[in-house]
């Protein structure tokens, strides 16, 4: 059996990689923020793109067959999820989907649901595109976030809602959502007319034990309704090459969700992201196998470690996703000045918990998706740095 390399750190530098930028300024500082992975690729992926490298001519390249039955096998054999590949619909990323479905479903001044906190480009799209934003907090409750139900559904009513975007699993939270959980937001969504757009971007991620149901799976009532959004680029950490997938199943929003690609001019994929996306179904597998157990002793390492030896920092352990929603707000501290002992002191980047909205106020986002060495040495960097406080 092939053994895959998670220990070596790459040399992100020479690439100019967004996540490492500011070790440029400060190289003591450990970047653990950006929701990519300091792991190399599968040897079969540099391969292909290796072979892509070779080509004589990039010009333009149709999707192949191959690609779209293989999203299809992939879901059927990870998830469960029997589609066809006419349900496909292939754009460069989740979140200019998400845009896409903004435009296609909604008209301005519409509003739009998400649950908070969340990933920041939800609410961006949302506003960038002059739809009324709604936000829905999650609660804290059980050692992870929850959906307060009775409120959501006054949300929905009180705001007329037209469209639901929903983070499943969730990011920044780790939460992997329940088969019950999903049934209660489809059924809400069913009850006032809601249409549901569910990034599942992370469904590949789940750990601990933990499964992902893909929304429409739930009930098959629901597919009339839903676009689900996924992607092969965060599970196989090949982000840069940009391409993801809409799963809708019901003709007419299908056409409509393309028309408005059309409109956009976003109807069109990068080679490099149809041939990244299709090694990765096919080939990736053993790798994926390999690492969910490094992030989970990258997790278990950080929570034990916190637990005790900083027991006034709270945190979410992630049951899905390699994000850890960090809580300082038992220190006392300005959000502020949080932020300058974790750049300045534990001279650690993380994910400023106030762009994934006001509840993020003294939380931040620690990426654990690094050799262990890196992420251990991260966690005792703020262990050292908060102690005393």
């Amino acid at each position: 059996m092939t053994r895959y390399d998670f220990t070596t750190l790459p040399d992100r530098l020479s690439t100019n990689a967004i996540k490492w930028l500011k070790t440029k300024e400060d190289k003591d500082l450990l970047p653990l923020w950006i929701a990519d992975m300091d792991f190399p690729v599968f040897p079969e992926m540099s391969e292909a793109l290796q072979g892509f490298a070779n080509r004589t001519v990039f010009g333009y390249d149709e999707p192949s067959e191959s690609l779209f039955q293989a999203i299809v096998d992939w879901e059927m054999a990870e998830h469960h999820y029997a589609i066809s590949p006419e349900d496909l619909v292939l754009i460069e990323g989740v979140v200019p989907a998400i845009s896409v479905a903004i435009q296609a479903y909604t008209k301005e001044g519409d509003a739009v649901l998400i649950n908070t906190p969340v990933y920041p480009p939800f609410a961006r799209s949302v506003k960038l595109n002059k739809r009324k934003l709604i936000t829905n907090s999650l609660l804290v409750q059980n050692d992870h976030f929850e959906i307060d139900f009775a409120q959501l559904e006054k949300d929905i009513v009180d705001n007329e809602v037209k469209l639901y975007i929903l983070c499943s699993p969730h990011n920044p939270g780790g939460r992997v959502w329940t088969r019950d959980e999903l049934e209660k937001i489809g059924r809400l969504c069913q009850k006032h007319g809601v249409l549901m757009v569910s990034d599942e971007i992370h469904q590949d991620l789940t750990l601990f034990g933990h499964e992902h149901h893909s929304f429409n799976t739930v009930a098959p009532e629901f597919k009339d309704f839903a676009i689900i959004l996924s992607s092969a680029t965060k599970t196989f950490n090949i982000a840069g090459t940009k391409n993801s997938f809409a799963i809708i199943q019901n003709p007419e929003l299908r056409k409509t969700f393309k028309d408005q690609q059309l409109v956009n001019n976003q109807h069109e994929v990068s080679s490099l992201g149809l041939l990244a996306t299709e090694v990765a179904l096919r080939k990736g597998k053993p790798w994926l196998e390999q690492l969910k157990p490094v992030l989970e002793g990258n997790i278990t390492y950080l929570a034990e470690t916190f637990d005790a030896n900083l027991p006034k920092l709270k945190f979410l352990k992630p049951e899905g996703t390699y994000l850890v929603w960090l809580d300082f707000s038992d220190f006392g501290l300005e959000h502020e000045e949080i932020s300058r002992l974790l750049l300045e002191e534990a001279k650690v980047q993380l994910n400023d918990g106030l762009t994934f909205g006001r509840e993020g106020k003294c939380h931040f986002r620690f990426n654990t998706a690094a050799p262990a060495d890196i992420v251990q040495e991260a966690v005792d960097r703020i262990v050292k740095t908060f102690a005393d406080r």
